[in-house]
């Protein structure tokens, strides 16, 4: 925390504040990460399109500010700046429909488990993947442009330095809330299927729907991960509903460790460094990855956070 505080004013400092806008991407894909890990890591629920849910959270806030810029805006409150295009609003919005899509694709999906629960999900991004490329009026295949971030009241969001602490903010809540949600009795549930769900049965449990409350809840992450993405890139395109950014975000939390809120952050970190490291030398970066993503996945079979814990153990 006292690196992520400081890294603007240092950034800026040393003429390099290209660094503040790289670590803003990075902390929006760490909350996509544990918004993933929530029914992964601890509900055993792995998905092939938890993506389908930022390329949502990123339509809805790039289709309402088009409309706000045409002036053809649905909402108007009067508690918010320049019409709708306030940030908290397109954010509630933005959980709301992740929230509905989560609840009627997980209905059908989690009647599965195991290979079919993955095929089914990433059957259910692919077809909003088509859907967006064929809205011609948002773009279609080349996507679509947003005039300017979205407002939030005496915060200046165009800002980049600005931007970046507010991503911060909402980061920390997030994981806070992740965390309180996975101690709960909720989250005890939902850790009790993973292990045994037939045990969980017998004790009462409608595990059903235990597991598609998480789901939802998982979505709704998701979803605010990608207004943030949208707002941060001011672009958005179909591409965020492939199945190529749900594995990225599967590597993030298998990287960091399963079953961890620090680890999918961590993860995240790690993964998105590597790739901007990498890349800088070689479009083929993925080559070098490859190997050390299998020996994490070998020799620490917990992430980078189980072996950061177990170094900790080891000196106490």
């Amino acid at each position: 925390m006292i690196v992520l505080i400081l890294l603007p004013f240092v950034a800026e400092a040393v003429d390099e504040s290209y660094v503040i806008s790289s670590m803003t991407r990075i902390m929006i894909f760490a909350m996509a990460a544990v918004s993933l890990d929530l029914i992964v890591g601890y509900g055993a629920m792995v998905s092939f399109g938890h993506a389908a849910f930022v390329g949502l959270g990123a339509y809805v806030a790039a289709i309402l500010s088009f409309h706000i810029n045409d002036g053809s805006a649905v909402f108007n409150f009067p508690f918010s700046f320049d019409g709708s295009n306030n940030l908290f609003l397109i954010l509630i919005v933005a959980i709301f429909v992740a929230a509905i899509v989560a609840a009627l694709t997980g209905l059908i999906s989690l009647r599965t488990h195991g290979i079919h629960f993955i095929m089914i999900t990433l059957a259910f991004a692919q077809m909003l993947y088509y859907l967006f490329i064929s809205l011609d009026t948002y773009g279609g295949e080349d996507g679509l442009l947003m005039p300017g971030r979205n407002q939030v009241p005496f915060i200046d969001t165009a800002d980049d330095f600005t931007f970046y602490y507010l991503c911060l903010l909402i980061l920390v809540v997030y994981i806070f809330l992740s965390r309180r949600l996975v101690n709960s009795q909720f989250g005890r549930v939902i850790r009790g299927c993973k292990l045994n769900e037939k045990r969980m049965q017998s004790l009462g449990f409608n595990t059903y729907w235990y597991r598609l409350t998480a789901y939802i809840i998982a979505a709704t992450g998701a979803a605010v991960a990608g207004v943030l993405l949208a707002n941060k890139t001011e672009f958005v395109d179909p591409g965020l509903f492939s199945w190529h950014l749900s594995g990225e975000l599967l590597v993030m939390v298998i990287l960091g460790g399963l079953g961890s809120i620090y680890g999918a952050v961590i993860g995240a970190f790690v993964y998105l460094l590597l790739e901007q490291v990498l890349s800088a030398y070689t479009e083929h970066w993925m080559f070098f990855l490859g190997p050390f993503l299998i020996l994490v996945v070998i020799y620490a079979r917990h992430g980078i956070y189980g072996v950061l814990q177990n170094k900790v153990l080891s000196n106490d």
